[in-house]
């Protein structure tokens, strides 16, 4: 890992970005719309999953969140307000299809059809993503992603948003980091639907992925003007802790299982082989079947690139045993002693830069968007709820320095988005986390800029102007 850059040289990073980079923010729809049981949506597995005792802070859920269901053209004023062109957003499937099967459900699609207008009538692209972890509670029943037929099952409910939106928003992601949906969802049991087995998360990586290929297909298809298809995957860089052997094979299996799982198949269309070699150690099997690759593998026009840290490896344990209990070998993440945010991630934008031009150079012809990259602190509002977040300012100008960064070093990056638009209810966390750059009163719904938004505002109309292009 690199030392991080001085803020003079990332503010000059910054002023290089090209005038028609994409400047942008992002949300979730189960983090922040609220209204969980109008418009005929039905429960999805978060709704089911905050229910169970001990898994979220607090017993907390998403049923209010932000209220943005009910605020949505007041969020998109306020989204005018920061500058930026482009607002990401998820659609909840379980608003647009109840249950997960039958037919859309008009009423809860018509809020996201007046939100596009809404948008476009402000000068903002949206930026549709159409599975954020919201999969309806009556698919998991039946199974969840494990399950082969999911991959089909999405597949149909995408093409009931893309038949409604398709002639307004131009740019579609299918899914939101796969891998937070398999392992943490299938595996370690620390997010929905909290189900706890190895072989079960790799069966649903494999399914989630053939759900965005078939989906990509449909979609392409269908699209009666042009389209950008894409898919977001989060990642970060894998370093060995030391140069022993054991750490550089952690690191390695790091990597395979956080990225290339993912990476390989999308642009190869095949499976790394040293990943299958690692499952097959562990008795599982990724569940392919003849066609499978070829669809997982159809053409992408953008990979949205979530990051957030990045993590060093060791091959032994605190004991210095190198496999655990069930006999699988270690794969240990250690501290590099860097500063951390408030979820105790390490603050490493040199991994940043590394990942990108990791990037542009084994995946080439893959233009990428940063579709997600923030932090969180422990804000502190004054008595107006104005948050003066200068930790977070450093965050995102050292970050969006390592993007810049990246791309003078040939990385083929075309945007840039924060995360988050607001604070919001932060999955198992619930509301004791807070990602935003607008801060929310979880009481009154309030909404109140911070620091970083307004730094973020003038950063890109700073960035615009060295450009030559006129801030919106």
């Amino acid at each position: 890992m690199e030392t991080t850059t001085t803020a003079a040289v990332e503010a000059d990073l910054i002023a290089s970005l090209p005038a028609n980079f994409r400047w942008g923010v992002a949300t979730s729809a189960y983090q922040i719309e609220g209204a969980v049981d109008e418009d005929g949506r039905t429960p999805s597995i978060w709704d089911t999953y905050c229910r169970v005792p001990g898994m979220v802070h607090n017993g907390e859920n998403g049923d209010i969140a932000c209220d943005h269901y009910h605020r949505m053209p007041e969020d998109v004023a306020l989204i005018k307000e920061l500058g930026v062109d482009t607002y990401r957003f998820s659609v909840a499937w379980p608003r647009v299809q109840p249950r997960g099967t039958g037919p859309v459900n008009e009423a809860g699609l018509a809020f996201y059809d007046r939100l596009v207008d809404e948008l476009l009538a402000k000068g903002i692209d949206p930026w549709v993503t159409l599975y954020h972890w919201d999969l309806p509670q009556e698919l998991e029943d039946a199974g969840g992603w494990p399950v082969r037929d999911t991959a089909y099952r999405f597949a149909d409910y995408a093409m009931m948003v893309f038949d409604k939106l398709s002639d307004r928003v131009k740019i579609w992601t299918t899914l939101n980091e796969p891998w937070c949906t398999a392992m943490l969802g299938y595996y370690e049991g620390r997010q929905a639907p909290g189900r706890r087995n190895f072989g079960d998360a790799i069966a649903a990586v494999h399914h989630l992925l053939l759900g965005h290929g078939l989906a990509t297909q449909r979609m392409r298809e269908a699209a009666r003007t042009p389209v950008e298809l894409g898919i977001t995957l989060n990642m970060g860089s894998s370093y060995p802790a030391t140069d022993s052997a054991a750490d550089r094979e952690a690191a390695r299996r790091a990597d395979g299982l956080g990225a290339r799982i993912y990476l390989d198949p999308l642009r190869y269309g095949r499976y790394p082989k040293d990943v299958v070699a690692d499952l097959l150690q562990r008795g599982v099997e990724i569940p392919i079947k003849d066609g499978d690759l070829e669809t997982i593998s159809a053409p992408i026009d953008v990979l949205g690139v979530n990051y957030y840290s990045s993590h060093r490896y060791s091959g032994v344990d605190e004991d210095g045993n190198s496999r655990d209990a069930d006999g699988v070998p270690v794969t240990r993440a250690v501290l590099a002693g860097l500063p951390v945010t408030d979820m105790g991630w390490e603050i490493v934008p040199a991994g940043f830069t590394d990942l990108l031009v990791r990037l542009g150079r084994e995946y080439p012809g893959l233009p990428m968007v940063i579709t997600e990259n923030g932090s969180a602190f422990a804000d502190e509002a004054d008595a107006d709820d104005y948050v003066q977040d200068d930790d977070r300012v450093a965050y995102f100008q050292s970050h969006i320095g390592a993007v810049a960064a990246a791309r003078q070093a040939g990385a083929d990056v075309r945007g840039y988005f924060a995360w988050s638009l607001m604070d919001n209810f932060e999955w198992s966390y619930g509301y004791a986390k807070r990602f935003g750059i607008v801060r929310v009163d979880y009481e009154t719904q309030q909404r109140v800029p911070k620091a970083s938004a307004l730094w973020y505002r003038d950063t890109i109309n700073a960035a615009r102007s060295a450009r030559g292009s006129a801030p919106l």
